[in-house]
């Protein structure tokens, strides 16, 4: 049975070259992500190793079970711990840390390292004045509040030198520093493509608001030292509840970790789209291997009525799948190795740096990719291998092929539209409970789409029917290829089904990113009445002076800062939001249940009704608070309004919060001028910020616009994922239309025989594929805008200004996708069939 299984797979073998890709496709997509995400993990974990090259042991904040008494509470660490530090028995040095944000301009203007970790630090020159971390490599340290140094990649790639002037920012205000010096350093954001700026200690201090203290202490042990031991003599010196001591070693196990973590739901995606695309996949392979065993009933009859059993005929069709699949698999494996590697290139290309490193190939991504080869392959053929052996050998001796009983099609709707209807009820019970209904959409769309995959045969006819007057423009063409595409609706079905997976996935998502862009949209222009909001492009506090310097300036008539505290309130963790009583009422035109922001005086606050239901609380309830500086007081409800996404929590007046705060800073400042929003009101906004890159002044236009690249951007990666499942669709319908030509061989030769000439066949053989695909297009569609009606519900319970928005010219662009998949799907099948000797046909059987 093994040598008749591989004489057939070797004797249909460019019948089984479809299936070899659609498969083949599949695991390239999972080894070619598993690849792609390893080698990228290690390169950033190796990277992020060297930055721990001099820390043997790492003195934090002790910050685990935060302080409940004290919420805001950020311990400090003073330069006498450094010292005592840098005592201990083992230690060779210790060294004070200060870091955090640093935007850093190029000569054109535009932010350096976008995208990544832009960020500063303090030189801790040792006792021989140099810092070990930071080599120099040109110039000086810095020294003094004038000076910086830039690591060399920094530097290389807005073109400074040792002397250049460089326009930075901290937390808004521009800063314009001397270049002193360029270094090097193995600190993995840089190798990531961020930038690194150096201050001396003292500015640093001054500039991260923390005069006199460190955020960090590294100690580096003494030759013959263990990090383990260097540890445990260290926490002997460290006062108690404010800071904890940590081997290097473990902080980068926990750095990679972290990277791993981070990677891990780019994997997990990634893996999703290339199961869609072997999903898709099985349904090829199934029909592929219906129409094989069919082609072979005589053959199978035989094998039957000279002594094979029934498991030694389905054996036999698993063993032919096993054999494909191996191929397939092997392939795929090897072009997935050259995905991963290409994709590696490309972030190279698109300006996303990525650490070097190996191409990393794993023995997991091996076993997993000829796994998934062969266990696909060899499931998705078990059903017709279930079928060939059920064959009766006296019927397939006459050559008559077994078609569907009346019983077994009633069994199959019957379970369809059980199916479809439980899919259907669910989905519909779901969305109406809001984002709590999730999981249960979730199951009812499961369920619909293999209720509407089973009733497929079912759906073709009326569906293709509806189709007949614009065929019958093609003649007789046209009507032959009506008939022969509801002739055996199940081939039909399992074909339009793959077209129809890819379709509802990518309609489905379209009309979610379009509806909750409008809903942003509506939310930006219901609940602002500011012509401009400004923040920090990396969305950190803008320092308070930007809203001093707004204020100031002729053009603009108010502001408002939005200022994020946090505490416990009621016993929960709460962050209070400080605006300006007097101006935000101006600036915003939220929508109140009870009072307003007259009503924000004092001790009052406005909280959204979410929090105001959680809670019990109605316009004078009053709850305890314990302010981040530790001091606890009560506070009573004002007023009650809705919230939504840009605008929620309880919300103060900012003179009432400021005394509480250990730093001021903004989360955003609300700005309106006297002549509304205009580019050339926007232009004097930013010149007069100082024309700072890490500074964004936004108007309407500009935040729905950038809602509206990020949906862009994230649906053009969606369109590219599940671009894999479409061809491989597309293999499909050429696999099915080749083998169909090859199985009606004997009736083209007749059609040509009475007359039907060489364009006829070619035209009936494209409307067969176009009205498959138009079919599968169809339902990919409806299904989809089902789907994102549903998703639209349940994302309407948390946003209110969401709106369900059917994109009509995109859906008219996927219907004439699939029209195109199909028009194309169906040039060699239709080539072949013209090209058949017509009485060599005639003859075949």
């Amino acid at each position: 049975m093994f040598r008749t299984a591989l004489r057939n797979v070797l004797a249909h073998k460019a019948r089984l070259l479809m299936t070899v890709l659609a498969v083949m496709l599949g695991v390239a997509f999972v080894s070619g992500t598993l690849v792609f995400t390893n080698t990228i993990s290690d390169a950033f974990q190796n990277s992020s190793a060297k930055g721990f090259t001099h820390v043997d042991v790492a003195i934090q904040p002790d910050k685990a079970d935060g302080d409940k008494s004290n919420p805001g509470a950020a311990p400090k660490l003073s330069q006498e711990l450094v010292d005592k530090a840098a005592k201990v028995p083992g230690a060779k040095d210790a060294t004070g840390t200060v870091s955090g944000f640093a935007a850093i301009a190029d000569k054109d203007g535009k932010l350096v390292g976008e995208g990544w970790s832009t960020s500063g630090a303090n030189y801790y020159p040792g006792k021989d004045g140099k810092d070990v971390r930071y080599p120099m490599q040109t110039g000086n340290a810095p020294n003094g509040k004038g000076e910086v140094a830039l690591d060399a990649k920094t530097a290389e790639r807005a073109g400074f030198k040792v002397g250049d002037t460089v326009r930075m920012s901290i937390n808004g205000p521009v800063l314009e520093q001397k270049v002193s010096g360029i270094f090097t350093t193995d600190d993995g954001n840089v190798a990531a493509g961020g930038s690194l700026a150096l201050f001396d200690t003292r500015t640093a201090q001054e500039l991260y608001a923390m005069p006199g203290k460190f955020s960090e202490i590294n100690v580096q042990a003494a030759p013959g030292t263990s990090q383990s031991a260097l540890k445990a003599e260290i926490d002997k010196i460290l006062p108690k509840d404010q800071a904890e001591a940590t081997t290097g070693k473990k902080l980068a196990d926990d750095q990679g970790k972290m990277i791993a973590a981070g990677m891990s739901g780019m994997k997990t995606g990634m893996l999703v789209f290339a199961g869609i695309s072997l999903f898709v996949g099985i349904f090829i392979i199934a029909n592929t291997f219906t129409m094989l065993v069919a082609q072979r009933t005589k053959e199978l009859a035989l094998m039957r009525a000279v002594g094979a059993s029934r498991r030694q005929v389905t054996r036999s069709v698993l063993l032919e799948a096993l054999v494909v699949g191996a191929v397939a698999a092997v392939t795929g494996l090897i072009a997935g190795i050259g995905i991963g590697a290409g994709l590696r290139s490309l972030m190279g290309t698109l300006g996303m740096t990525v650490p070097d490193g190996p191409l990393v190939i794993g023995g997991s991504t091996v076993v997993i990719s000829l796994i998934v080869g062969v266990v696909v392959t060899m499931l998705a053929a078990w059903l017709p291998g279930r079928r060939a052996a059920k064959i009766p050998p006296v019927a397939a001796m006459s050559s008559v092929h077994a078609t569907a009983t009346t019983k077994s099609l009633v069994v199959r709707n019957s379970i369809g539209a059980l199916f479809s209807g439980a899919g259907i009820a669910a989905v519909l019970a779901g969305a109406s409970r809001g984002m709590d209904g999730k999981e249960i959409v979730g199951l009812g769309a499961a369920l619909l789409v293999i209720g509407v995959f089973v009733l497929t045969p079912l759906l073709s006819r009326p569906i293709i029917a509806a189709a007949a007057p614009l065929l019958k423009l093609f003649g007789i063409s046209g009507k032959l290829a009506r008939q022969n595409s509801v002739r055996n609706p199940r081939r039909t079905a399992a074909t339009a089904s793959a077209l129809m997976i890819g379709l509802t996935l990518i309609t489905g998502m379209t009309v979610i990113a379009g509806s909750v862009q409008k809903g942003i949209d509506r939310m930006a222009t219901d609940s602002l009445k500011s012509d401009y909001i400004v923040s920090m492009a990396n969305m950190n506090s803008l320092s308070p002076d930007v809203e001093k310097k707004l204020n100031s300036l002729d053009d603009v008539t108010a502001t408002s800062p939005m200022r994020v505290s946090p505490a416990r309130v009621d016993g929960n963790n709460e962050d209070l939001v400080g605006v300006d009583a007097k101006t935000i009422g101006e600036l915003t035109a939220l929508d109140f249940k009870q009072g307003s922001f007259a009503d924000m005086t004092g001790d009052k606050v406005v909280v959204d009704k979410d929090i105001a239901e959680e809670n019990g609380w109605k316009v004078g309830s009053g709850f305890p608070v314990t302010y981040e500086d530790g001091k606890k007081g009560t506070l009573r409800v004002g007023a009650v309004y809705e919230g939504n996404e840009m605008i929620n929590g309880i919300i103060l007046d900012k003179d009432t919060l400021a005394p509480h705060q250990r730093e001021t800073g903004d989360r955003q400042v609300f700005v309106k001028t006297k002549d509304g929003a205009s580019s050339q009101v926007k232009d004097a906004l930013t010149k007069d910020l100082g024309s700072n890159p890490a500074v964004l002044v936004q108007d309407k236009k500009d935040i729905s616009e950038g809602i509206a690249a990020m949906f862009t951007l994230m649906l053009n990666m969606l369109y590219g994922l599940l671009a894999m499942a479409v061809i491989v669709a597309v293999l499909g319908v050429i696999n099915t239309l080749a083998m169909s030509v090859f199985e009606r061989s004997q009736e083209i030769g007749m059609l040509r025989a009475i007359g039907l000439d060489r364009k006829g066949i070619k035209r009936m053989v494209r409307m067969e594929s176009l009205v498959i695909s138009l079919f599968g297009g169809v339902l990919g569609i409806g299904l989809g805008v089902f789907f994102g009606w549903a998703a639209g519900e349940l994302i309407g319970g948390s946003m209110a200004t969401y709106e369900l928005v059917l994109p009509w010219g995109r859906m008219g662009i996927f219907l004439a996708l699939a029209a195109a998949v199909g028009i194309l799907a169906a040039l060699w099948p239709a080539r072949r069939a013209a090209k058949m000797n017509m009485l060599a046909a005639i003859k075949s059987e």
